[in-house]
């Protein structure tokens, strides 16, 4: 009787506590984080990718054209310089130590940016599913503007659900893929309307590809955009506060008034900073200060405010724009002293930790 009872008791002890774990991994699923895995090295790949980052000129001032691309090695296309130096996505040792530096964060899926089959960023999303699986972590899609048309579109995703979405580590919302769908104003919204109304051309729902698909608030009127295009939510991306409508944390209350009233989801984004000047040397007025965490607090203090059910983090690793929490490392080349985080190469790890326990004790 006595071995029965012990038994009894491991039993309801592992219930319990594999419970327990799978609520942690609900919530956490509530923070999600934008991951670029469009880096290569010579070592990895054969070649250099995005360290080498060309400096864009101005769309209308000639000042700012031809100025190059980046060397890589010391001189990369970035204000910070990263901890791991530059590194290669499709490099499986990275590829794990940027999983661990993301679950000690607290977010619980990785919004990888995708740009189609046969894409850079195409090349190791197996790899990246693996990890995220050993971690305990999930892996959505940041689909860029890559294609043309809807149609070309729907060929994409179709390829996106038969190649990866058995995978356990595939992240899905009450049994359906959710796509971050970057700059999708730049199709008009009677376009997408075919491919996500119930009743559209081309339409997804009720098929192998349906799944939420969330859309880019950029200005204030794109209520229209999204009262037409048959988007499940819409998201803001954006780390500079003040850069458009949707990143101005002042009008989130009313976006998430609208999305309550459309019953759309809303995904406030947030940031560390903002810092392009070697890539957009012309972009100083977007520059947004980190002031050591404050204003990454006070941008998530205004998400957690309007309750929304998701908040993501912009972002993981995309260091042209200097909105990455991976760790960076002081670092000077030539005349350039390249940004760091003061004493604490992991502080953005661990405040996002801080943070995003904050967010989600209130869930």
């Amino acid at each position: 009787m006595k071995h029965l009872k012990n038994f009894l008791l491991i039993l309801a002890c592992t219930f319990f506590s594999k419970t327990f774990a799978q609520k942690e991994t609900a919530l956490r699923d509530k923070v999600q984080i934008f991951y670029y895995g469009w880096y290569g090295n010579q070592q990895t790949d054969g070649s250099l990718q995005h360290w080498n980052h060309e400096i864009i000129p101005h769309w209308n001032n000639p000042k700012w054209n031809n100025l190059g691309h980046y060397k890589g090695g010391d001189d990369i296309g970035a204000n910070f310089y990263p901890a791991l130096g530059n590194y290669s996505s499709n490099d499986k040792k990275i590829i794990e130590k940027h999983m661990q530096m993301m679950k000690d964060s607290g977010v619980g899926v990785v919004v990888i940016s995708w740009l189609g089959k046969d894409s850079f960023t195409d090349k190791s999303v197996m790899k990246y599913l693996e990890a995220a699986q050993r971690f305990n972590l999930k892996i959505a899609f940041h689909i860029e503007p890559f294609y043309k048309t809807i149609a070309e579109l729907r060929n994409q995703l179709s390829y996106l659900v038969t190649t990866y979405s058995q995978h356990p580590a595939f992240y899905k919302k009450d049994g359906k893929p959710m796509y971050y769908v970057y700059d999708s104003y730049k199709i008009a919204p009677e376009e997408w309307s075919k491919l996500l109304s119930e009743n559209g051309e081309e339409t997804v729902r009720n098929t192998e590809l349906d799944a939420l698909y969330i859309g880019l608030w950029v200005e204030k009127n794109d209520s229209a955009f999204f009262d037409k295009s048959g988007f499940d939510g819409f998201y803001t991306y954006f780390a500079s506060e003040g850069f458009v409508f949707g990143s101005t944390t002042s009008n989130w209350k009313d976006m998430a008034q609208y999305a309550k009233d459309h019953h759309l989801i809303f995904i406030p984004c947030v940031g560390p900073g903002y810092s392009d000047t070697r890539i957009r040397p012309w972009n100083e007025a977007n520059f947004k200060s980190r002031d050591n965490g404050k204003y990454y607090e006070k941008m998530f203090d205004a998400a957690i405010n309007v309750n929304p059910e998701f908040i993501g983090i912009t972002s993981f690793n995309e260091w042209h724009e200097g909105t990455q929490i991976e760790p960076a490392i002081p670092k000077k080349i030539d005349n350039f002293i390249y940004e760091d985080y003061g004493k604490d190469p992991w502080m953005y790890i661990k405040e996002t930790k801080r943070l995003t326990d904050k967010f989600l004790k209130g869930k």
